[in-house]
């Protein structure tokens, strides 16, 4: 256990000790030892596959125990799964003890809450909607201790504040348990009913199939985001004068699109949108980027191509959607002097707007090797004298708004000079807050 840090054992230490009590009474009291080992290999056969297929947990089995067994036995559910499904990481003993203790704490906590409600007599007599009501509390305290649990190894082996660790935690959690907590109760009531066990494993089928689907979902968008990370490092790498920017574009974008109440898969599109803005950079000659004063006409008309360079290079990445207009369109003008096609007012894509407006207040906002940032309200100001002309009044009112209540953390995007060393000189902006 030399590996894991002193707070992570001693929280490891406590939780197999609380779990060791709660689950006593099982081995001295009356258990149904039957239902008992049924579900306890049926959870660890659950838990070997859904961890091994999809990289995730299955409840259901567990919170099926706490409706049907006493507390003491219900904590016992969850031992043969974390001793017999396998290890990735040393050192295996305290990762196995938390593996056990963490659900069977949980498991108990819901199971006591859910017999002082009287739950079991509701699921035994199948007494609809009033079984919802004790199940919905043992959920919530199934929830409540994970939470609990997870936030405070979090605190004890990263070393952040407690606070911090469970910050979030509870409600990003809560929906995919409750969901498992109803496909425990139909198997409880299923269990308990004329029909038994197996009828009850039958409910498990098209949770499998759930589990299945949502694991597809998050390998897709952990693709999606993997490609965008990749072009992104190529553009940091290409053009170091702008290093993070895409990323804050993004965020700005997002906070844009949320104050227009945008619904999320349009938020997502724009976030992609702001990210990817610059990926065009890819197709210009570095010296170009990185060239310190003054382009030349016909080296400005070639960064200028950098948009159709981008719209060009994601053509084929289909999850883009409307995000591919604007990170062609994103130099437009409403008074149509942008480029590349010289549109004006609402000729240039709604999306194309909001990165037009997150491009600028952060180009304006960044520190970097040729440029101090501007105070924020400097950069809004600029923004609202160029409203109407340049930027969309509405998407530039938007930003401002959402400034005020969220505020903005400007951030140094590359080296600063060397001390004493003079400031590059690059007059390559044509546009308020314009950059290559």
């Amino acid at each position: 256990m030399e590996a894991v840090p002193a707070g992570a054992r001693l929280c490891v230490a406590g939780a197999a000790l609380l779990a060791a009590l709660c689950a006593l009474p099982a081995l001295t009291g009356h258990t149904t030892w039957g239902a008992l080992g049924l579900l306890a290999a049926l959870y660890a056969l659950c838990d070997q596959v859904v961890r091994r297929r999809f990289g995730g947990t299955f409840y259901p089995v567990l919170l099926a125990g706490a409706f049907l067994l006493t507390p003491a036995a219900a904590a016992l559910v969850p031992l043969p799964a974390a001793l017999l499904s396998p290890v990735e990481h040393a050192p295996s003993l305290p990762r196995r003890v938390w593996r056990a203790a963490r659900p069977a704490l949980a498991v108990w906590a819901a199971a006591r809450v859910h017999h002082a409600l009287d739950g079991s007599a509701a699921v035994a007599d199948s007494v609809f909607p009033y079984a919802l009501l004790p199940a919905g509390a043992a959920v919530l305290a199934f929830c409540l201790v994970l939470t609990l649990l997870d936030g405070a190894m979090h605190a004890a082996a990263d070393r952040v504040p407690l606070r911090r660790a469970w910050r979030g935690l509870f409600t990003r959690s809560l929906a995919p348990v409750a969901v498992h907590g109803l496909a425990g109760l139909m198997t409880a009531v299923l269990w308990r009913s004329p029909y038994g066990p197996v009828a009850a494993l039958l409910v498990l089928l098209p949770m499998g199939v759930s589990c299945w689907v949502f694991a597809q979902y998050h390998r897709e968008r952990a693709a999606h985001q993997a490609t965008i990370r990749a072009l992104v490092q190529a553009v940091d790498i290409k053009d170091g004068y702008t290093r993070g920017h895409s990323e804050r574009v993004g965020q700005a974008s997002v906070m844009i699109a949320r104050q227009l109440g945008l619904d999320d898969e349009r938020v997502e599109v724009l976030r992609f949108a702001g990210i990817l803005h610059d990926v065009g950079k890819l197709g210009v000659p570095t010296r170009l980027l990185r060239k310190d004063g003054p382009l030349t006409p016909e080296e400005r008309r070639i960064i200028e191509l950098h948009p159709e360079y981008g719209h060009e290079m994601t053509r084929g990445i289909s999850f883009l959607g409307e995000a591919r207009a604007a990170i062609l369109h994103h130099h437009e003008r409403l008074d149509g002097s942008g480029y590349p096609y010289g549109l004006a007012g609402t000729q240039i894509p709604e999306c194309a707007r909001v990165v037009a407006v997150a491009d600028a207040f952060d180009a304006m906002t960044s520190t970097r090797s040729y440029s101090r940032a501007r105070p924020v309200e400097v950069a809004v100001a600029e923004l609202e004298r160029c409203a109407g002309a340049q930027f969309d009044p509405r998407m530039v009112g938007a930003l401002a708004a959402a400034l005020r209540r969220h505020g903005w953390r400007p951030e140094v995007t590359a080296d600063e000079p060397a001390p004493g060393a003079p400031p590059r000189q690059r007059t390559h902006g044509r546009t308020t807050g314009a950059h290559r």
